[in-house]
C-alpha cells in the first residue's frame, strides 16, 4: 500500500460525523512530503495526478492545517505531512446575502460545500495581487486556512459595496481623496483595502 493508502486508512479511523478533525490539538511528528498539492483552481494533486474522488478530497480537507511557519499540512494523530498550496486551500464559489446595511449577513460556500458566515470569527480581507496591483479577497475558513473568493463573487461583492462608515479607520478623512468602500457582514465592516 502506498503513502496515500496508509494516510487514507488513518483518516478513516477518525470519529465519524465530524466535518473537520480537531487538528489544532494534535502534534504528531513531521513525516515529510508525499507529493500532495492544491492548485490555485482548487484541484488537488497526488504526485502530479488529479485526485478525482471528491470523497477523498473532502477527507483530506478535514485534516488540513496551516501552521505558524506558513506551511500547510495534512495532520492526523499519528503523522504530519506537507502539502503544497499554490494560493489558498479553498475557493469561495457561492455567496448568499441576507439583510442589508450593518445587519447584512454574507455566507460563502466553498468548493468543498462548506458554508462559512463572514463576520468577526471568519473575516474577509484583501491583499494586493502581485503583478496586476488588483485586490484579491480571502475569507478565513478555520484556523489559518482561507478561501480565495472567486472572480465572479468579487463582482457580487462590488455590487454590495458601501462607503466606509464615518468614525472608522477605514473612513475617508475630509479632503483626503477618494472614499474607501467595503461590505458589511455580521455587524463588521470589511474594507476593500489591503
Amino acid at each position: 500500500m502506498g503513502d496515500i493508502g496508509k494516510l487514507q486508512d488513518v483518516l478513516k479511523a477518525l470519529p465519524q460525523g465530524q466535518r473537520c478533525a480537531p487538528v489544532e490539538s494534535w502534534n504528531p511528528p513531521y513525516c515529510g512530503d508525499i507529493g500532495l498539492k492544491i492548485l490555485r483552481d482548487g484541484t488537488w494533486l497526488y504526485q502530479g495526478s488529479p485526485i478525482r474522488r471528491p470523497e477523498l478530497v473532502n477527507l483530506f480537507a478535514s485534516v488540513l492545517r496551516k501552521d505558524t511557519d506558513g506551511r500547510t499540512y495534512l495532520v492526523t494523530p499519528a503523522e504530519k505531512i506537507a502539502i503544497e498550496v499554490e494560493d489558498a486551500p479553498f475557493l469561495a464559489v457561492d455567496m448568499q446575502v441576507e439583510g442589508e446595511g450593518e445587519a447584512q449577513r454574507l455566507s460563502f460556500r466553498t468548493n468543498l460545500d462548506d458554508w462559512v458566515v463572514c463576520g468577526p470569527v471568519h473575516p474577509l480581507h484583501f491583499v494586493e495581487e502581485k503583478g496586476s496591483g488588483g485586490l484579491k479577497p480571502y475569507l478565513l475558513v478555520r484556523g489559518r486556512l482561507e478561501a480565495l473568493v472567486t472572480r465572479s463573487l468579487v463582482h457580487d461583492l462590488a455590487a454590495l459595496a458601501v462607503e466606509a462608515p464615518v468614525g472608522t479607520t477605514d473612513a475617508r478623512e475630509p479632503d483626503a481623496g477618494e472614499p474607501n468602500f467595503g461590505v458589511w457582514s455580521e455587524g463588521v465592516f470589511f474594507p476593500f483595502t489591503p
